[in-house]
């Protein structure tokens, strides 16, 4: 499975580099507002020279096959569709790089994720058939102040890959990131201790060691706030 999470050129990719060519259309629908920032380096979306754009990585081996983009049903804060697992929720605020990191409002995020058990709604993996269900998976609009908030479960995890959750930005329909937020792995292994996820113990990979995130988190890991016994809030800034 770590082989098909490779990095690789492809149409998510190209329309993430495309992102800077259409700072000017980014720009129209941006309110004003500073930013808001999380208190945290590495999940700001910014480093100590300034304004930075988030990294882009593979959209796969899981992304959404059903078009939920296009179905309002999808449109929705709570993703867990009843999954068991530590209360998460996902904080986004989506920025514009080209235009000084100014809030992008009527952006349309899209997550999807694991749950505890390392399984994905949508794809028939071994040992599970999520084919026709849709948990873990959504999509907002970004308000005002660029920002959406997701009700989710803190991730599992499956062999091969560190802690992660997918998010995609489109703006006017067009994809512009598809990127993944990390996770400090101090919180992950204190997650993995306790509830649902403790039978499955510890995941052996690191986000140094992950094939995504090898070269750095800088720009994708979450500020983490709360903890494995009433909850957490994961915060990030996304660069376009």
């Amino acid at each position: 499975m770590a082989d098909s999470e490779r990095k690789r050129v492809g149409r998510r990719d190209v329309l993430a580099a495309l992102g800077a060519g259409i700072g000017a259309a980014l720009a129209g629908c941006s309110s004003p507002a500073s930013p808001t920032t999380n208190g945290s380096s590495g999940g700001s979306g910014t480093s100590a020279t300034g304004c930075v754009t988030t990294a882009s990585e593979t959209a796969g081996p899981y992304p959404d096959k059903l078009g939920m983009i296009s179905n309002a049903a999808f449109y929705r804060r709570d993703i867990t569709e009843g999954r068991s697992g530590t209360p998460l929720s996902v904080v986004l605020t989506i920025v514009s790089v080209g235009n000084g990191c100014a809030p992008v409002a009527n952006a349309t995020v899209e997550v999807w994720q694991c749950d505890a058990a390392g399984d994905y709604s949508e794809y028939s993996q071994p040992g599970f058939n999520g084919t026709g269900q849709t948990f873990l998976r959504g999509l907002q609009t970004t308000d005002a102040n660029g920002q959406v908030t997701f009700t989710t479960i803190y991730p599992g995890w499956y062999a091969g890959r560190a802690t992660h959750i997918h998010i995609e930005v489109f703006v006017n329909g067009a994809s512009v990131k598809t990127t993944q937020m990390a996770f400090p792995e101090s919180t992950s292994a204190s997650v993995y201790t306790t509830g649902v996820y403790a039978a499955r113990g510890q995941n052996p990979t690191s986000n140094a060691a992950d094939n995504v995130f090898s070269d750095g988190t800088s720009t994708e890991l979450a500020a983490m706030a709360g903890s494995a016994a009433t909850g957490y809030t994961a915060t990030l800034r996304i660069g376009i």
